[in-house]
């Protein structure tokens, strides 16, 4: 029986995504100008797509890499694009994944030009991503299925953050969601402010809480954590606001008496409390 174009276009792009979409998880190159922030949630989002570590999660994918895309990754848009383009059949949209593909390339992302299929009429993007994170008000978030997928090193300093953790007074899903958020466990990180480590903090904040050296992860993880409970002190327990304060600052939140109303720091919040289980969505 002879198979339809359809059916053949549809069975070489999934050979394709399963072939190509791993090779992105080590894929140096795309991501080595990129911000620790932005790293993590490309890395969070392929193996929500992937299933590594937690079930896969095409929908968690589509909302993670729109928040890279939020901080200005092109690599965020581009697998936005691919998900939408090649991903199961229920989020499938060319017209969407063309609209992504030409946002990717106006950000210089090589491969979405290649992407780009000058055939079909993209779709309008009122707001990139505005609708990628509802639907997900049901689902929870596995912290220790993701970390389960990480690799030894990255699973020690997760082990060093949950034992530092109980001593600090600092919420261990917290502690632990705010290191994934800022650099997904990855001591060596640095940041285009310089901010550094783990924790990703910046070099008046490693002085501020002792820290010697930013790029040794238990001196990073005591400061962070250090940090975190001057901050739930300073806001009464408040997790939503201090995880705003660590992202913006504290002058920032008395600022706005709240959660300061900038993209990034709203999507870090609800990322961070999502992560930590205690927000319903992203």
């Amino acid at each position: 029986m002879l198979i339809g174009l359809s059916r053949v276009c549809s069975l070489l792009a999934i050979l394709w995504f399963w072939v190509a979409a791993p090779a992105l998880a080590v894929d140096g190159n795309a991501l080595a100008l990129e911000a620790p922030r932005v790293v993590a949630a490309l890395e969070q989002g392929l193996a929500a797509e992937l299933g590594t570590g937690l079930r896969r999660n095409p929908e968690l994918a589509l909302a993670l890499y729109c928040d890279a895309g939020g901080l200005g990754s092109p690599e965020g848009f581009f697998r936005v694009g691919r998900v939408l383009a090649i991903g199961p059949r229920h989020l499938r949209n060319p017209a969407l994944a063309n609209a992504y593909f030409a946002l990717a390339a106006r950000l210089g992302h090589a491969a979405a030009i290649d992407a780009f299929d000058p055939g079909i009429e993209s779709a309008a993007l009122e707001e990139a991503c505005g609708g990628f994170a509802a639907g997900l008000e049901k689902q929870g978030f596995d912290l220790e299925g993701y970390i389960s997928g990480l690799s030894p090193a990255r699973r020690r300093i997760a082990d060093l953050i949950r034992r530092h953790a109980a001593r600090s007074g600092v919420d261990e899903r917290i502690a632990l969601a705010v290191a994934l958020a800022e650099s997904n466990l990855n001591a060596q990180a640095v940041s285009p402010k310089n901010a550094q480590g783990v924790m990703q903090l910046i070099l008046a904040t490693q002085e501020r809480f002792g820290v010697k050296d930013g790029f040794d992860p238990e001196a990073n993880v005591r400061g962070g954590l250090a940090y975190l409970q001057w901050l739930k002190q300073r806001f009464d327990g408040d997790w939503g606001l201090v995880v705003a304060a660590y992202n913006a600052g504290e002058g920032a939140v008395d600022r706005h008496r709240g959660i300061p109303p900038y993209r990034e720091t709203r999507d870090y919040v609800r990322r961070v409390l999502f992560f930590a289980g205690l927000a319903p969505s992203l």
